[in-house]
């Protein structure tokens, strides 16, 4: 006739289900202990010569402290209950995160330092700044890069080193400038590692900052730069010499109407292939055109 388990081996199958559903979830309560192995079943005995087992005392191998051992010591207990400890948070959601932090910023200021205390991102672990944004909060004209290089990750600012430069004097040919007339920001905020593209999970983390940035600045008129930020930003699949300085329109929810966008070559692209960047010039000028059309003023071009 087989007997039921005894009230220790409950526990102990209890503590062993208990265990393994950690190991499952991947917390780290479940390397927080081992499981004791059951004493060898002996023989009841009648001699009076043996000691009484104290029951405050724990066999060799016995649970840790922590909340593990708390809970271990609670189960193999004739009295359950107790509190119970408060639940762990496994995972977040960076993306929720950052909508969040960005419906909150009712300012470009206060958007800005959502951005730079924001940490659901990796990059941020191996970047020396956060580099959000540049130029006048004003400007009727917004371009989007796609992420800080070294130069940008050094300084903070987006659009500095030598792309940068190039960019400054491809502006000023048509009057336009960070100083008085474009807000420069990015797709990232942080470097990536060796300069290398941003990750489809990285873009998704940071888009609702540029979304929020977009709906606070409210442009005339949207760049895009390079490849990467113009196919995120129109939704596209399209190479970017087919969608240069080509007048089209980018949508958001909560902006009633489109606005006017201009993809443009990359500045990095163009100081390895300064053979294109006669079409640089040429999409310069439709832009110029184009901020007539829509009242942006612009300074004496160079």
């Amino acid at each position: 006739m087989t007997h039921p388990p005894t009230t220790p081996d409950r526990a102990h199958l209890a503590l062993k289900a208990l265990t393994e559903f950690w190991a499952d979830m991947g917390l780290e309560e479940a390397r927080a202990f081992t499981i004791p192995r059951q004493p060898a079943q002996r023989a009841p005995t009648t001699s009076r010569s043996s000691a009484p087992v104290r029951q405050t005392e724990r066999p060799p191998g016995s649970l840790s402290t922590g909340p593990a051992g708390q809970i271990a010591g609670q189960l193999g207990s004739p009295q359950l209950g107790g509190p119970r400890p408060a639940p762990r948070r496994i995972n977040n959601n960076p993306i929720a995160d950052a909508r969040r932090l960005a419906s909150a910023a009712n300012t470009l200021a206060e958007l800005r330092a959502a951005i730079e205390g924001f940490n659901g991102c990796e990059l941020k672990k191996a970047a020396k700044t956060t580099v959000v944004c540049d130029g006048a909060f004003g400007a009727d004209i917004m371009i989007v890069g796609e992420a800080p290089g070294g130069e940008e990750d050094a300084q903070g600012l987006p659009f500095v080193g030598r792309a940068g430069q190039l960019l400054d004097k491809m502006l000023a040919t048509v009057g336009l400038s960070r100083k008085e007339n474009v807000y420069i920001t990015n797709l990232i905020y942080w470097r990536p590692p060796g300069n290398r593209d941003p990750s489809p999970a990285e873009m998704q983390i940071c888009a609702p900052f540029l979304t929020r940035q977009i709906e606070l600045k409210k442009p005339k008129l949207l760049l895009t730069a390079g490849k990467f930020a113009t196919q995120a930003m129109l939704g596209t699949e399209d190479g970017i010499m087919r969608l240069r300085g080509r007048k089209l329109l980018y949508r958001q929810e909560g902006i009633p109407a489109p606005i006017k966008c201009v993809p443009l070559l990359h500045p990095a692209y163009l100081l390895r292939r300064p053979e294109d960047k006669a079409k640089a010039w040429d999409d310069l000028r439709t832009i110029a055109t184009l901020c007539d059309d829509l009242g942006i003023k612009r300074s004496p071009a160079l």
